[in-house]
């Protein structure tokens, strides 16, 4: 699903840049748009989060716990100040809801009685994101713009569960409320007639440990994983 969503952003994004960059077209949109120190807007779309596993040395010899992502939706703000023709600092404070199903092997509950729920874990996530991110643009050609973009940012986790008392023995799987993240990405700004447009492609990287360990030391569920990171891909829609 994340592949087939990505290729066809991608080729849609090329379509549009291939249409502008060849056609005779001679009217440039919104021309001084980018002189501006200080433009605003806001972003729509959607993302796939995943977690990345590290486990104990006693893990090895087992399967790995296998993550079913969704698709989740993004709502946001865009602040951008402009430092030079090619760099901008950006703020894109945003909300980020999304869901991932965690699928256990039963070679981790060996010796323990469990039955079919016990294998999968909903962890749902709705994050507030906080990005600071240098933008790098091209120079303009005709109506578009591509750029990339990268920096670091922070997140409010509202549904980690991290300060519940129960865990998993009674089906709750907890996470961390503060993530700290880095953050790869690159995009097109296209200059319409009334505002510009901007489709871009962004990976996130979490730096610190997500994982709240179980009360018993011995869980099946958190005492073979050493380290759980989330990772994911933004696909947003910014309006400016």
């Amino acid at each position: 699903m994340k592949r087939t969503v990505l290729i066809i952003v991608l080729l849609l994004m090329y379509t549009s840049a291939s249409a502008q960059l060849f056609s005779k077209e001679k009217i440039v949109n919104q021309e001084n748009f980018d002189k501006d120190f200080l433009t605003w807007g806001y972003f729509l779309g959607f993302n796939s989060y995943d977690f990345k596993f590290q486990y104990t040395a006693d893990q090895a010899k087992n399967p790995d716990i296998l993550v079913e992502t969704t698709l989740g939706f993004n709502v946001g703000l865009v602040g951008d100040m402009r430092i030079n023709e090619y760099l901008n600092l950006r703020f894109e404070p945003g909300l980020y809801i999304t869901t991932r199903n965690l699928q256990y092997d039963e070679s981790y509950f060996a010796g323990q009685e469990f039955n079919q729920f016990d294998l999968v874990r909903e962890v749902k996530s709705t994050y507030i994101h906080f990005p600071l991110l240098l933008k790098a643009s091209t120079k303009r050609i005709n109506n578009f713009k591509p750029f990339v973009v990268g920096g670091f940012s922070t997140a409010l986790n509202l549904s980690s569960n991290e300060e519940n008392p129960d865990d998993n023995d009674a089906g709750e799987f907890r996470t961390k409320k503060n993530m700290l993240f880095y953050e790869l990405g690159f995009g097109i700004d296209f200059y319409l007639e009334w505002f510009k447009f901007t489709p871009s492609i962004r990976g996130i990287f979490a730096i610190n440990d997500e994982l709240v360990r179980d009360n018993d030391p011995n869980s099946p569920w958190t005492s073979n994983i050493d380290k759980m990171q989330t990772r994911g891909i933004f696909v947003n829609f910014t309006f400016q």
